[in-house]
């Protein structure tokens, strides 16, 4: 089926102005001004009245769930295609957290199947926490040559749940994700999980200025997670990295303050992404700071926080969505994503005049109409 989509204003996420769009085969086929087409089984949208913006992009969120550090009750549920449709959420990084063992990454890999075959786009990370990285094959590099959904592992750093890896450690395993990146043309990431200890990101300081390994490999996120830990990552961004701040969890101030307070120290938009961290287990207090159970890290706020950018940090709307759409794309490696261009696939969310999420397309077919998430 084709659709012709007319009268969108369009955020590509630059600003087109009004542009009608033509999908075809899942992929943004033309986009134009008066578009007119006499073909089989055409069917046409008005979308007049709504903005357009690409499907959103959560690169770091746990799609099978994580928790567990208050025993297996604790343990989170699975992320569900409805909950990702009502955040916009069109493409999503599945990982592992602190526990490789009950959390196998082969139920990962299943669940990334799972949710593309229910109309979503997903990919995930081999590894966890820990330096003995958990893979699908028996390396990193074969993950990444032989299991089309790997873009990368995960592995943890200055947090007392880590393995404590060297940086020569590191920088071996950067060799097999960018080497196997190259046989798969992937580009290949080594997703950092940051942790409060002191040591902070200085081994990603090292892997870069003495060992000389190209920075476009390297994707530490949580870097929001203390005021030190951020001021450092703008210096890692300034040195051309991009940084990810997480919306669910792990923050000492509102993510988009975060990026505000970047932008003044002269960091481009372009360097910094939103995660959610979904599903991850959170401690759950009183009002006296008890500890009175766990709840699983919410996933709907990386829409919230770039709502916010724009609605109370005065950023442009062309601007504020890169860091969910285009900024991550950038990221993972996946140019086919988080755009509205030719060629690119079809995901789509249209906002009303208040930026309320009102309709969603996956790969060109509607997945919510008019607030309403629609069957598989």
């Amino acid at each position: 089926m084709m659709l012709l989509i007319k009268n969108a204003r369009v955020y590509a996420p630059t600003s087109l102005g009004y542009k009608d769009i033509l999908i075809a085969n899942g992929k943004f086929a033309a986009i134009g001004d008066n578009l007119s087409f006499s073909l089989p089984d055409l069917q046409e949208i008005d979308a007049e009245g709504k903005i357009v913006l690409p499907g959103l992009i959560d690169q770091h969120i746990h799609v099978t769930g994580a928790g567990g550090k208050s025993g297996f009750a604790s343990m989170t549920s699975e992320v569900t295609r409805e909950e990702l449709i009502a955040t916009g959420t069109t493409t999503t990084v599945g990982l592992l957290g602190t526990d490789g063992t009950i959390r196998a990454i082969r139920a990962l890999y299943g669940k990334v199947q799972a949710l593309r075959q229910e109309g979503l786009s997903s990919y995930m990370f081999s590894g966890y926490y820990g330096v003995d990285s958990v893979t699908v094959t028996e390396s990193i590099q074969s993950d990444m040559v032989f299991i089309e959904p790997v873009l990368g592992f995960k592995i943890a750093i200055s947090d007392i749940r880590s393995s404590y890896p060297t940086t020569l450690e590191l920088v071996r395993k950067l060799r097999e994700v960018r080497t196997g990146g190259l046989l798969a043309q992937k580009k290949g990431i080594m997703h950092v999980h940051l942790g409060n200890l002191p040591s902070m990101m200085d081994p990603l300081f090292e892997i870069v200025n003495d060992y000389h390994f190209p920075i476009a490999h390297i994707s530490p996120t949580h870097v929001g997670r203390t005021k030190d830990l951020f001021d450092q990552a703008i210096a890692f961004a300034k040195l051309g990295g991009i940084i990810d701040i997480t919306t669910g969890a792990s923050k000492y101030t509102d993510p988009h303050k975060s990026v505000l307070y970047a932008l003044e120290q002269g960091v481009p938009i372009e360097k910094m992404t939103f995660s959610s961290d979904g599903h991850a287990g959170l401690t759950k207090l009183d009002a006296a700071g008890n500890d009175i159970g766990f709840k699983p890290a919410p996933i709907d706020q990386n829409l919230a926080e770039v709502v916010q950018l724009v609605k109370q940090g005065g950023i442009a709307i062309s601007d504020a969505f890169t860091l969910i759409t285009t900024n991550p794309a950038a990221n993972l490696g996946i140019s086919h994503k988080g755009q509205i261009a030719v060629g690119a696939d079809a995901d789509m969310c249209w906002f009303d005049e208040a930026l309320e999420l009102c309709d969603v397309f996956a790969m060109g077919k509607r997945v919510m109409e008019d607030r309403t998430i629609l069957s598989h």
